[in-house]
């Protein structure tokens, strides 16, 4: 057991003339004892003397007509405020710089059309402490959408807030600095960091020694964040981190914050959870630390990923004892709305169901799974695998077996577990292939099986009612007579099931129905394994000179990547 330090009070800025140069210090509002609730079903189980409760919703800003809601900040939020205020704590993530000076900032290192600039006023902190919230989150990768000037505005602009804003600083020592509460009689730490993605070379995205910038961890091992909360866990009795992290538009976590998670595990922490995805994802047990992968957006300037929600957690002195999801769904007007009835029973279900790929245990106690490294190997088609593959390759096929290489890779299955898959495709493509298929891995991308057609006596229905992901098969375009990029050893079924091939009047496999009609653009909301456009498996291979047969205009094969000019490949 970790030791327990002495009480600690809130923190208090004090900051020299240099800082206030620059316009940046720490708030000093939020964080009272008890706060006032409101009327509702509880979120969580009673309390028990010694507990309190906590509670963390998403992504927040005020772009577009969600400008609006700052000239009128009481009750702004909508109903959903009801559960953050119920909590003796709340917390989220403001997506935004707070200013209205400076200029964007370049973000060189992201396409073209997904660089977004936003940016709000100070009347947005009131408004989110109207709804209850206490801590903000601002380590994100909008806080310094505005350069320098838009920073120290935003630094400024939290120096006397109504909430505490963590995760930002004029230095690094201060935006790792944790708000420390006495909340019930327990001491506790809230940090923020910012884990992904790095948009531009800008030194504001991330505070140094000499420079303010926000909480950056995105090394695989991060010191500064680690070291902060070892240091915490020594003082504190609870230790809660706010990440910034994942992967956009996926619900299943990717490899880094599995890594993370663990890492912050045994540093101490009670509570690892955040935003960033757009998307909700799952939660459960590292140990005795509770994780949960993505809180998804809550107050949102669209509508199309809907599903979102409030985490509430009740903790003691040792960490988390209980949690509950109150679901909300963001309306139209990209306010969050409580979800009843029915339909709350289903959103319910269907947050536990995303717990499935996250490696995390059910219960406290229960180990996160363990991750090995990916690994891959490619080989020639020896006489024994020759024999094996006897239904898939045969005489008259357009290339020999010499011309093929078997692979085999580790992938991640929608239990989130690491498995050993194995494919054949043509040696030109064999070495990109296990990198593409890498590049899934570290994504948490999950696929079903990655099994041989061969196992399925080479038949195509079968391996696709089987949802299983393969490459090579000797075989001919269904209905026609010429060869299919498969027979070439030039083309990939990845997830039939969640991916199936939709012609006029057909889909295939039969069980892929209901997968047929979802969203295909890259923001649609859609279950782990669906490819969308832009999507991971799309991006991979489209580095060979691969095309997806998503992207077809009389039928959609959303299952079938292949090489565009396969039938070159022919034998030497």
């Amino acid at each position: 057991m970790r030791a327990r330090g002495p009480a600690r009070v809130r923190r208090i800025a004090a900051l020299s003339a240099a800082v206030l140069a620059l316009g940046a210090c720490t708030s000093t509002g939020g964080g009272d004892e008890s706060k006032s609730s409101s009327p509702g079903e509880p979120a969580t189980s009673p309390q028990s003397p010694g507990e309190i409760t906590i509670a963390f919703a998403g992504d927040v800003h005020f772009e577009a007509h969600l400008a609006r809601l700052l000239r009128r900040p009481k009750g702004a939020l909508g109903p959903m405020a009801a559960t953050l205020r119920d909590a003796d704590l709340a917390m989220l993530n403001l997506e935004s710089a707070i200013t209205e000076r400076g200029r964007r900032t370049p973000k060189e290192r992201e396409g073209a059309g997904n660089r977004y600039h936003f940016r709000t006023s100070e009347r947005a902190l009131d408004v989110l402490a109207d709804a209850g919230v206490d801590v903000v989150s601002m380590a994100n990768n909008h806080v310094a959408d505005y350069g320098r000037v838009g920073l120290s505005d935003t630094l400024t602009a939290a120096r006397d807030a109504p909430v505490e804003v963590v995760g930002i600083g004029r230095d690094i020592e201060q935006a790792f600095a944790p708000y420390r509460v006495r909340v019930g009689g327990l001491d506790v730490a809230v940090l923020a960091a910012d884990t992904a993605f790095r948009e531009g070379r800008s030194d504001v995205w991330a505070a140094g020694p000499d420079n303010a910038g926000s909480a950056a961890a995105r090394e695989s091992r991060p010191t500064a964040l680690l070291d902060a909360v070892r240091a915490a866990a020594e003082a504190d009795d609870l230790v809660v981190v706010y990440l910034h992290w994942g992967r956009e538009y996926q619900s299943c976590p990717t490899q880094q914050q599995r890594t993370l998670s663990r890492l912050l595990a045994e540093a101490g922490a009670d509570v690892v959870l955040g935003s960033h995805a757009h998307v909700v994802s799952g939660s459960g047990w590292s140990g005795e630390t509770y994780v949960s992968y993505g809180l998804g957006n809550f107050v949102w300037y669209h509508d199309r990923s809907p599903d979102t929600g409030v985490l509430t957690l009740r903790m003691d002195v040792d960490g988390v004892v209980d949690d509950a999801w109150t679901p909300a769904v963001i309306a139209p007007d990209g306010r969050p709305r409580p979800v009843v009835g029915a339909e709350r029973d289903v959103a319910l279900a269907a947050w536990q169901d995303l717990q499935r790929c996250t490696g995390l245990g059910a219960d406290r106690g229960q180990g996160q799974t363990v991750d090995p490294a990916y690994t891959s190997s490619i080989g020639p088609i020896g006489t024994a695998l020759a024999a094996r593959m006897a239904t898939s390759h045969r005489p008259g096929c357009p290339v020999p077996l010499r011309d093929l290489r078997y692979l085999q890779m580790t992938y991640r299955d929608f239990d989130g577990q690491a498995r050993a898959g194995e494919m054949v495709v043509h040696r030109r493509y064999a070495r990109g292939v296990t990198r593409a298929f890498a590049r899934l891995y570290a994504a948490g991308w999950p696929i079903a099986r990655m099994r041989l057609v061969d196992d399925y006596s080479g038949d195509d229905d079968r391996s696709m009612a089987a949802n299983n992901t393969s490459g090579f098969n000797c075989r001919r375009v269904a209905g026609q007579r010429r060869w299919s990029a498969h027979a070439y050893g030039a083309a990939i079924d990845i997830n039939p099931v969640q991916n199936p091939y939709v012609r006029a009047g057909s889909v295939e496999p039969a069980n892929g129905r209901p997968n047929a009609r979802l969203g295909r653009d890259p923001t649609s909301p859609v279950p782990p394994g669906v490819i969308r456009s832009g999507e991971l498996p799309v991006v991979a291979l489209a580095r060979l000179g691969w095309r997806w047969g998503g992207e077809w205009v009389t039928s959609q094969d959303y299952q079938h990547i292949a090489a565009r000019d396969f039938r070159r490949l022919v034998a030497r």
